[in-house]
């Protein structure tokens, strides 16, 4: 009976270790903020890359210009629970972003570059990874496309 304690006690710590590691391990900017213009995808199924004229997905076009853009995303982005600017600024055309899961905190890093394009329009990239694991089931891309859906920028 002694010993199952122990192992229960070992694993119990064992598991708030991993989690306490996962909440306020570092995130280094020089690794996490790329640029998504350039970027290489890792093969590793856990990220989502759009980028203008690329892809499967169809890079939004705005009526307004990348400075204005960036000013509205970031303004969208930072009022998602659980988001927070790692690095870049709207002004620098280029933002990287944290984004944690409610519980465990795992965090997933987008990287955002504003495009200009000409007669004033403009887009963007995006390349939105997972940190740890090998799969992400689908979430850096739904929640692209869930931030992107409906999204005006004034």
């Amino acid at each position: 009976m002694i010993i199952l304690k122990s192992i229960a006690v070992f694993l119990l710590l064992f598991v708030a270790g991993c989690m306490a590691y996962i909440r306020l391990a570092p995130s280094d900017p020089d690794l996490w903020h790329v640029d998504p213009m350039t970027a290489v995808r890792p093969a590793k199924p856990n990220s989502f890359m759009l980028r203008p004229g690329v892809g499967k997905y169809p890079t939004p076009e705005f009526s307004v210009s990348a400075q204005v853009l960036a000013q509205a995303f970031d303004a969208m982005v930072m009022g998602q629970p659980n988001v927070k600017r790692l690095a870049g600024s709207p002004a620098d055309l280029w933002v990287t972003y944290i984004a944690r899961t409610p519980i465990i905190g795992y965090p997933d890093y987008i990287s955002v570059r504003y495009v200009p394009l000409t007669d004033g329009k403009s887009s963007l990239a995006v390349y939105s990874r997972a940190r740890f694991g090998y799969g992400d089931k689908g979430v850096n891309r739904k929640r692209m496309l869930k931030w992107l859906d409906g999204f005006t920028p004034k």
